[in-house]
């Protein structure tokens, strides 16, 4: 599956656009749409590099989220795992409950307050990552429209 326009639109409206690099509140460098791989203190990137970024960051968190839930999903479902992965990586889906679940049954209602267990940056509670994560189950449980699951 691919990441629909609505997923691309939640990632963006939180990891919010950046052309110089800074300092995330998990103290990692962080630039463009929330790309972290090689970033260092005092980068620079143009716009089209920014969406070039992303686009390469959004197929690989799409990736993982393809290989490691194997049940169907729908796209709503798809687009708020790879929100989530995107925010807090491969690592972290991995070993999270929020996976196990998912794999299980990805319609299990215990889903939702599993996305609410990440609002954690640093050590600290997040009032960002709260609302993302908050968007991001609201955005798992709505229904699809002419789609199965």
């Amino acid at each position: 599956m691919k990441t629909s326009q609505k997923g691309i639109d939640l990632i963006k409206e939180f990891e919010s656009l950046s052309l110089t690099a800074y300092l995330c509140p998990a103290s990692v460098w962080t630039i463009g749409w929330g790309t972290t791989k090689g970033v260092t203190q005092g980068m620079r990137i143009t716009q089209q590099q920014a969406e070039d970024l992303f686009a390469e960051d959004l197929a690989e968190f799409e990736g993982y989220i393809n290989k490691y839930v194997k049940r169907k999903l729908n796209q709503n479902q798809f687009d708020a795992l790879v929100s989530f992965v995107y925010n807090v990586g491969v690592g972290n889906l991995l070993k999270s409950t929020l996976l196990k679940l998912v794999k299980a049954n990805p319609n299990d209602e215990g889903i939702a307050a599993q996305f609410g267990q990440w609002i954690y940056a640093g050590g600290k509670k997040s009032n960002g990552l709260r609302r993302r994560r908050q968007r991001e189950a609201e955005l798992y449980f709505t229904k699809v429209e002419d789609e199965e699951v």
